[in-house]
């Protein structure tokens, strides 16, 4: 290869990584992107109780999550869509507890019942 295709690859990459950073950076928080769906019902300096509510088909925007742990108050379905496109699916049942580090997504209500959940954020 010669140096300026090996220097236009690398210039390649870096733009693709400055992209995918950039992305990622200017999430923000779901209270702000989401305010339709997620409601603050509690907030001291150690930790910040989220309720979240949507219906199926319901999309919401590239938002950040600091650690944080979900309380599953219904049964539903929901696809999860990270920064670099990778997705996860969920399904939850009542009751069902779930913890994460901290995640940049935009998520979907891709099940047939509506999202009801508690979400405790770590500070």
């Amino acid at each position: 290869m010669t140096t300026l295709r090996i220097t236009a690859k690398i210039v390649r990459y870096a733009i693709a990584a400055s992209l995918l950073a950039a992305s990622a950076a200017y999430a923000q928080d779901a209270t702000v992107t989401d305010p339709d769906f997620y409601k603050v019902i509690f907030e001291n300096d150690r930790v910040r109780v989220l309720e979240y509510r949507d219906v199926p088909g319901d999309k919401t925007n590239l938002h950040d999550h600091p650690a944080f742990l979900v309380y599953a108050l219904s049964s539903f379905e929901r696809r999860l869509t990270l920064p670099d496109g990778k997705v996860l699916n969920r399904s939850f049942k009542p009751g069902q507890v779930m913890f994460s580090e901290a995640q940049t997504h935009a998520g979907e209500n891709v099940g047939t019942t509506p999202t009801h959940i508690i979400m405790v954020e770590l500070k």
